[in-house]
């Protein structure tokens, strides 16, 4: 009867903690890694009309696959779609502009950062209503769904602009061109992208005013993989990789770009 009980009980451990289980699996248990990247962000990662991915997230998925031995895909996200790929299992890693936070701590494992962006504004050539964060006090600002950079200005800050949902930075930069807002903000990278593509037509105000942590996001709980990226990412920026990659895709647009190693935030919670 003590057997019967005492398997019941570890049944029943089990099953309690499923969750944690499923959260443990590692990237390195796989032969090939699929990565969530954007589709729609110029310098950082598009998706081309052959359907190949390209840019700067997509290199640095591709490096850090290597590193660790692993073949390597991509699967398109949105900011909002991240958490969600590695939940289901559509990805194993997401590098996808993924600002690292506290409160997606507790839904996915970040290694990194990979890079630390500055967030800053951008607005239409010729646009001088703008200068600062300040100065986005009511106007309309673009909110990419999914994104925090918004928070930082309307919360961290405390500056009441007026919001204009879209789904993406891609379209927030159409919104942007048609006058619909005079602003979009987010990391200087992002910018700088959109900034490079379309050649003159819009303006960074260079004015930064906070730090975004771009982390590789892991499944909850993957430790190990985690540990195994940071060292992947080290090696990157210590043999020129990543200042190569920086050059090639913003070289263009006037940003400072930073080639040394990020200070790390620890794949712990």
């Amino acid at each position: 009867m003590r057997k019967l009980v005492s398997s019941v009980a570890a049944t029943l451990l089990l099953s309690g903690c499923g969750g944690d289980l499923a959260g443990a699996r590692s990237i390195l248990d796989k032969d090939e890694l699929v990565v969530a990247v954007k589709s729609d962000q110029p310098g950082l990662a598009v998706r081309t009309s052959g359907g190949v991915f390209q840019g700067f997230d997509v290199d640095v998925a591709a490096y850090v696959a290597a590193r660790l031995g692993k073949k390597v895909s991509f699967v398109a996200t949105t900011s909002e779609g991240r958490e969600a790929k590695l939940r289901e299992g559509a990805a194993d890693m997401v590098v996808a502009t993924y600002s690292i936070s506290a409160e997606r701590k507790r839904q996915v494992t970040f290694a990194g950062p990979y890079y630390v962006s500055r967030q800053d504004i951008l607005v239409r050539a010729g646009y001088g209503g703008i200068r600062n964060v300040r100065d986005l006090k009511g106007r309309r600002l673009c909110e990419a769904q999914g994104s925090i950079s918004t928070s930082r200005i309307v919360d961290g800050h405390r500056i009441a602009a007026v919001l204009v949902p879209a789904r993406t930075y891609g379209e927030c930069v159409d919104l942007l061109r048609s006058g619909a807002v005079e602003a979009v903000s987010t990391g200087d990278l992002i910018l700088a992208g959109f900034a490079v593509r379309e050649r003159g037509a819009f303006t960074i105000v260079n004015a930064p005013f906070t730090a975004e942590r771009y982390g590789i996001a892991l499944p909850l709980g993957d430790v190990e993989g985690c540990e195994q990226v940071n060292r992947a990412i080290t090696d990157m920026y210590q043999d020129g990789t990543a200042a190569r990659l920086l050059d090639k895709w913003f070289g263009a647009s006037g940003l400072q770009l930073s080639a040394f190693v990020p200070e790390f935030e620890g794949c712990t919670p």
